[in-house]
């Protein structure tokens, strides 16, 4: 009996996504629940299971193909044989390497097994890193050979300059992940009205009460004391106070969300993703912490989940991290507001009457006009630095 494979729900707000790589042949034996192939969205890469054990019996859409929920990828022959015919038997032909049939269960994003077929790295041969034993780009580097010294090229004339090419060009293709962010970041600047306001916090209290518990932090909780607990907290605190940053437009209609998932924006392989901090009012300092270096670790590893990147209702995110002094961030649709952290840096600011150095950090809120006012929105940037700057009253607030 011949059962289809069709793209599984892809989760809030995502509506397409490509087919990576086929994990299986046609003819191949499949066991139920095992992956079948990857599919590629703007937000994070899945796997598609096998619901039945069986043999693939054919593939409808090929890597690079465009599709949407529903759509059929391919079809199972369940507890049969696949349709296609037989392929006649080779002729005193060497018997293929077995890394080479094994190379197609191996976890790995296409990235991964493109950069593994461009250095001649059998996936099969490679210890993995990443979660749940997925192949990552470090570990096929480690088994890349080293690349022979390059010999001189013999010196050619100099091609002419023309209006087309005024000197070396690599034209490089965007990845089908890179070209959905990029839409939908377009997108969103066209349906939303944004504007951005910005403040400035004096981290002094906060990086003291962080020296003074970090060690005593780490030992007991096992996760570092960042700042991005305070933020999160200090998020929540205001959110609570003014509850339309928390809510989304659908039609005519606004809904005020009573729940605080707080996404946290992580650079990761192909793009920016932003795994939720779930519940996070319902969470303490060391849990916010601690849940947050679980989702980047995952991010890292290309691990994410859908339900890691579902139902967010207000964002976070840090270029201060890359060393970014000030910047507007763009909003992250469907949620009205996002908060932009930066560095931190020792400048001259006057306390009392007096010049005094003292660490500063540049904040930035970007809000939809439709629904938040400019005077909520400032109100809103200014409970965030009083709770930052007296960082006591954070347990007081949460």
């Amino acid at each position: 009996m011949a059962v289809d494979i069709v793209v599984p729900p892809l989760g809030e707000s995502l509506v397409e996504a490509t087919v990576g790589s086929w994990l299986k042949k046609v003819g191949d034996p499949v066991k139920a629940g095992e992956p079948v192939l990857e599919l590629e969205t703007d937000k994070v890469n899945l796997e598609v299971a096998a619901d039945d054990s069986g043999v693939l019996a054919s593939i409808d859409q090929e890597a690079g193909a465009v599709v949407k929920p529903g759509d059929k990828l391919g079809s199972l022959e369940a507890g049969g044989a696949a349709s296609a015919p037989p392929a006649p038997a080779p002729v005193a032909a060497e018997s293929p390497s077995p890394a080479a049939g094994e190379a197609s269960a191996v976890r790995a994003a296409p990235a991964v097994r493109r950069l593994a077929e461009s250095e001649g790295v059998q996936l099969g041969d490679v210890e993995p890193s990443g979660a749940r034993g997925r192949v990552l780009r470090d570990d096929v580097a480690r088994h890349a050979p080293p690349a022979p010294a390059p010999a001189p090229a013999p010196r050619a004339p100099a091609a002419p300059v023309t209006r087309e090419s005024a000197g070396p060009v690599e034209q490089v293709r965007l990845s089908r992940r890179r070209l959905t962010i990029a839409r939908r970041l377009v997108e969103t600047q066209h349906a939303a009205a944004m504007l951005t306001t910005f403040n400035e916090i004096d981290m002094t209290a906060a990086r003291e009460l962080r020296h003074r518990h970090q060690e005593r932090f780490l030992e007991r909780h096992g996760v570092r004391l960042g700042f991005m607990s305070f933020f999160t907290r200090a998020a929540v605190a205001a959110l609570k106070q003014f509850p339309r940053l928390n809510a989304e437009i659908v039609g005519d209609d606004m809904l005020l969300k009573r729940f605080y998932h707080i996404g946290i924006a992580v650079a990761a392989e192909g793009g920016l993703v932003v795994p939720v901090v779930r519940d996070a009012d319902r969470l303490s300092f060391y849990q916010i912490e601690a849940e947050i270096a679980r989702l980047a670790k995952r991010a890292r590893d290309n691990a994410l989940g859908l339900e890691d990147l579902a139902d967010g209702t207000f964002t976070i995110t840090n270029g201060g991290v890359f060393g970014s002094l000030f910047s507007t961030p763009i909003l992250n649709g469907p949620q009205v507001a996002i908060l932009g952290m930066h560095t931190i840096q020792d400048r001259p600011i006057a306390v009392s009457g007096e010049v005094q150095i003292r660490p500063m950090m540049y904040v930035a809120l970007s809000y939809d006009h439709r629904i938040v006012d400019g005077s909520e929105a400032v109100r809103f940037l200014a409970t965030i630095k009083s709770l930052v700057e007296n960082p006591e009253m954070l347990l007081l607030e949460g």
